[in-house]
C-alpha cells in the first residue's frame, strides 16, 4: 500500500511517500503555508493524487505525556478537512519527537543549519511514516497464525 505522510507545522507542511510495497517511506517535499488553508488541503490532495497513494497519515502531535492538547486537536481538525477533499482514508499517527529524530540524524549525516531547516518538515513527515508503516507491518505479523 502507496501511503502519503503529512507533518502539519505552522509555516511548512512536510510531506513523504511510501514505495508502493508499503515498505520504506521518503521525504518528497515541502508545502508552505499558505494564508488559505483551503488552498494548503487542496496541495496536500493534489500530491496525494499525483503520487498515487492509497491512505494519508497525518502526524499528531501528542504531548510527551501521550495526551492530546492543543496542538493534536488542531491537527486532528485539519486531518478531517483534508478527509473531505480527497478520495482516500486520511488517519492520523503518533509524532511525538519526530522532528528532533530527523534533525539529528541529518546533524550526523553532516548537513549544515541552513541545509537542515529546507529539509526538515518532509525528513520529519518520512520518520513518522517510517513508524506507521512499521507498526501496520508488526500488526500484520502478529495476526498471522503460527
Amino acid at each position: 500500500m502507496r501511503a502519503l505522510g503529512v507533518d502539519l507545522g505552522s509555516k511548512r507542511i512536510g510531506i513523504a511517500v511510501s514505495d508502493p510495497s508499503g515498505t520504506i517511506a521518503s521525504p518528497l517535499s515541502v508545502v508552505t503555508r499558505s494564508k488559505s488553508g483551503r488552498r494548503d488541503l487542496g496541495e496536500i490532495a493534489r500530491i496525494a493524487r499525483a503520487e498515487e497513494v492509497e491512505l494519508i497519515v497525518v502526524g499528531l502531535p501528542l504531548t510527551l505525556r501521550g495526551e492530546v492538547g492543543h496542538a493534536a486537536n488542531a491537527a486532528i481538525a485539519e486531518a478531517a478537512r483534508l478527509a473531505t477533499v480527497v478520495d482516500v482514508p486520511v488517519e492520523t499517527h503518533d509524532e511525538r519527537l519526530t522532528t528532533v529524530t530527523a534533525e539529528r540524524s541529518m546533524i550526523e549525516a553532516g548537513m549544515r543549519s541552513e541545509e537542515r531547516r529546507r529539509v526538515v518538515d518532509k525528513v520529519a513527515a518520512a520518520v513518522m511514516l517510517q513508524s506507521w508503516l512499521d507498526g501496520r507491518r508488526a500488526a500484520t505479523t502478529r495476526q498471522v497464525p503460527t
